[in-house]
């Protein structure tokens, strides 16, 4: 395995975890958004 090697798989392993707090942040926002946002259409339904 060459340096060139290793340093890709480093770059991968920091873009994948940025990708994966992106993920982790727009679940807690849209989580947030959608628990404030169920009761009004269930009271709607009703």
């Amino acid at each position: 395995m060459s340096e060139d090697s290793g340093q890709g798989m480093t770059e991968y392993a920091l873009i994948l975890s940025f990708v994966a707090l992106a993920v982790v942040a727009a679940v807690r926002l849209l989580g947030q958004a959608i628990s404030d946002f169920l009761p009004t259409v269930l009271d709607d339904v009703d």
